[in-house]
């Protein structure tokens, strides 16, 4: 609608079925999908991706490969030797019985649901949906699924739908690690506020109304060539009736705020804001309204904008949060003895928690659990990764969150902090150390380093600890010992944990089943 571009109201694709009352399919309605349909349309995308500069594309052509390889190694597994076919026909139904989806082809079809999202064109986000709807097919009370369908109807701009498909996912787990509750209120609150926004600009222009049934496209230009002939009363009433127009049509959230946008920067130069570049326009010289009231109007705009980034937050400050430094962090740990404990089935199904907790620091990453007799009881510093929220609710003196991003890594911070959960939180100085304070590159260690392996190198690289032992590291050859909602959480590749056992051993003073010693 906007000059960057303009789309209609979706249409209803042939292959969808209309609803019994002839109106238009939600788009919360799982469509019913078939596993053999949506491999053929990944092996279908597969062949369109060609090596590039787009890392997202390329990190998605290799999640279909690997989709793609290990169905084709499943289908040569010889059934004699086969303990359970995993992807099979039942033998009593017609070979054209569906495909079922067993648990060794379940991961690797969400990773490409999940790059598929990450690259964000209307391609990949119709191969998302896809494979979001073939496994709710199969498995409708797949977490994953629900959460992946609720993201990508978000990308769509399909809002309403999307909470929907949050609720959904928030139904079937007890620990929101992913932050989805705050996510559905700050979308809500967004809504709220958006339709607040509209139906003020409606009651400030009565005259809007007679343009809402038109053309939007049509009335959205009309009212455009006017404001550039100096006519803004005339352009007020049609664009916001575009406006109106587009939000009843159910224009995506996206393009909806784009039009927003474009209105008010109008409006402000209509008005002849500071720094608009122009004066007051039209015939009662206050050109785009009164500046209190304009202001209003921007107010509500950059609220629905940011509950929508972040949703609601009760105190803007995190409970008092400090920031700290590099220099305060090595401050804070010089001549202390430091435990790191891996998230391992080693450290879970073991009895060192007396032992742990008698070190001055203990330092538990991401979606750690707690066991006191096997883990130890006390969390001093929690290391994370910025993509979820796992135990940032529990009571730690530092939190140091790892992020390669930072737009990423800012926006996770606004919206997954609990206030009073911590006293100091890793400043910029502290996100990404391998490759910020080790001026590491990709050509040195191409693999991206684990939160562990982050906060093991910044330990070792600051050198002012008397004592500092890894307890349980054995990269998971023992399994992951994590809290329930992670478990079903990829373990990174073993190609990565190869290179940072190897960095690890190298520099071990001592090593043990269960403890090995840097210094």
């Amino acid at each position: 609608m906007t000059k960057a571009r303009t789309r209609w109201p979706r249409q209803r694709d042939a292959e969808e079925p209309a609803p019994p009352d002839g109106g238009t399919p939600s788009l919360a309605a799982v469509r019913p999908t078939e596993l053999e349909t949506c491999l053929r349309a990944c092996a279908a995308h597969s062949g369109k991706l060609v090596a590039g500069l787009d890392r997202r594309r390329n990190a998605l052509a290799e999640a279909l490969r690997n989709l793609l390889a290990t169905h084709a190694a499943m289908e040569r597994t010889p059934a004699a030797t086969a303990p359970a076919p995993l992807l099979r026909r039942t033998a009593k139904e017609a070979p054209s019985a569906a495909m079922v989806l067993g648990d060794r082809l379940m991961d690797p079809l969400l990773a490409v649901g999940n790059k598929a999202l990450d690259c964000g064109y209307e391609d990949e986000l119709k191969l998302a949906a896809l494979v979001a709807d073939t496994v709710l097919t199969q498995r409708t009370r797949s977490r994953a699924a629900w959460r992946l369908r609720a993201r990508v109807l978000e990308a769509m701009g399909a809002e309403a739908d999307a909470v929907e498909a949050y609720e959904r996912y928030l139904a079937l787990t007890d620990d929101d690690g992913f932050g989805i509750a705050a996510r559905t209120a700050g979308l809500r609150a967004g809504a709220e506020r958006q339709g607040e926004l509209l139906r003020m600009l409606e009651r400030d222009c009565p005259e809007a109304a007679g343009f809402a049934g038109g053309p939007v496209t049509d009335t959205w230009a009309e009212g455009l060539a006017l404001h550039a002939r100096g006519d803004w009363n005339r352009a007020r009433s049609r664009l916001i009736g575009a406006l109106l127009a587009q939000d009843r049509s159910g224009a995506p959230v996206p393009e909806i705020q784009e039009a927003l946008a474009h209105y008010l920067g109008l409006a402000l130069e209509a008005g002849g804001a500071p720094g608009s570049g122009a004066t007051a326009r039209n015939g009662n010289g206050n050109g785009g309204g009164d500046a209190a009231h304009l202001t209003e109007l921007i107010a509500l705009y950059a609220g629905q904008r940011r509950s929508r980034m972040r949703g609601p937050v009760a105190d803007p400050t995190f409970g008092g949060v400090e920031w700290i430094t590099l220099g305060e962090f090595r401050n804070h740990i010089a001549g202390k003895s430091i435990c790191l404990i891996a998230n391992s089935q080693r450290v879970g199904t073991g009895s060192l928690g007396a032992e742990i907790d008698a070190y001055d620091l203990v330092v538990r990453f991401n979606s750690y659990r707690i066991d006191p007799a096997a883990t130890g009881s006390r969390t001093d510093i929690h290391a994370s990764i910025h993509k979820h929220g796992f135990n940032w609710d529990q009571q730690v003196h530092t939190r140091l969150v790892f992020g390669g991003l930072a737009g990423d890594w800012k926006h996770s911070l606004r919206a997954r902090l609990v206030p009073g959960a911590q006293r100091y939180l890793g400043d910029e100085s502290l996100r990404w150390p391998l490759r910020d304070i080790g001026k590491v590159t990709t050509d040195v260690w191409p693999s991206i380093p684990t939160s562990g392996f982050n906060m093991l190198w910044l330990l070792d690289h600051l050198d002012v600890s008397p004592r500092l032992d890894l307890i349980g590291f054995d990269f998971y050859e023992s399994g992951a010992y994590r809290l329930p909602a992670a478990m079903k959480m990829p373990i990174t590749s073993v190609h990565e944990y190869t290179s940072e056992k190897a960095w690890v051993m190298e520099r071990a003073r001592s090593v043990t089943d269960t403890r090995i010693s840097l210094r």
